[in-house]
């Protein structure tokens, strides 16, 4: 999955939680496509590509809202307390539900609402800041004089310097580390080139599929030696994602 796609959606393609083009319509979470002027089939109805593809948000990842609030708190700006009263908003519970549900008093969710429309204000003024900067250097902002700097994925499960990664180090990197049948020739140590390598290691992986740990392994065996030290780190860097009881696997969306 490419990290650009998302992350330069509008803030309305966001809401939506999918990309329209004049062939088709592509899922912003998983990039599951939609071809236009084809008609589709669910439950004995038939629909359109962009029918089809609310649909798809719907039954496969329950709502964009949903799908944000899941997301790592360094990329929304949102405490899991904020999580938690959000989520009870959505569900049209009254302060005083909530604050019942969550044992607090009616007061602290008076604040939460008021700190988030903070949050949303400064969002607006943020965002017009920064359009308003692209248009007076004529570039985006992780545009460098001779290079540009990479959007992190999506599952990160940290945001710091180690994802402050060039598109010039991940070529340089993966040429260095991978060979021509696409296995690592060695592990570096260093947290950047791991997390270069894992985001290429991890397109052998199809997104919506359910893997065994066999599976897992006879992929990655392909891959490096020691395919326990990968997967393990796979996980950590949440590029892969699992059950409690570890018996199945998927790419982290």
């Amino acid at each position: 999955m490419e990290n650009d796609f998302f992350w330069n959606a509008s803030i309305e393609e966001i809401e939506k939680g999918f990309i329209e083009t004049k062939e088709e319509i592509k899922c912003l979470v998983c990039e599951e496509k939609f071809e236009k002027g084809r008609i589709y089939e669910i439950d004995g109805k038939f629909y359109d590509a962009i029918k089809t593809a609310e649909f798809h948000i719907k039954e496969r990842h329950k709502s964009m809202l949903t799908y944000l609030l899941n997301m790592n708190s360094s990329y929304t700006g949102i405490s899991s307390s904020q999580k938690s009263v959000i989520e009870l908003i959505a569900l049209g519970y009254t302060d005083k539900e909530i604050a019942k549900k969550l044992g607090i008093a009616n007061s602290t969710i008076r604040n939460y609402r008021y700190k988030l429309r903070e949050k949303e204000k400064q969002s607006k003024l943020f965002l017009a800041t920064m359009n308003l900067l692209t248009k007076n250097i004529n570039k985006e902002i992780n545009m460098l004089e001779e290079d540009i700097i990479c959007d992190a994925h999506k599952g990160a499960t940290t945001l710091d310097d180690r994802f402050n990664i060039s598109k010039d180090e991940k070529i340089k990197v993966i040429e260095t580390y991978i060979d021509e049948n696409g296995a690592l020739k060695s592990y570096p140590s260093k947290e950047k080139k791991k997390i270069i390598l894992l985001e290429e290691i991890i397109k052998n992986f199809n997104v919506g599929k359910k893997y065994q740990e066999k599976e897992v392994n006879r992929i990655l065996k392909r891959i490096f030696e020691d395919y326990v030290t990968i997967r393990r780190a796979l996980i950590q860097y949440g590029f892969l994602d699992r059950s409690r009881d570890c018996s199945e696997y998927w790419v982290k969306e």
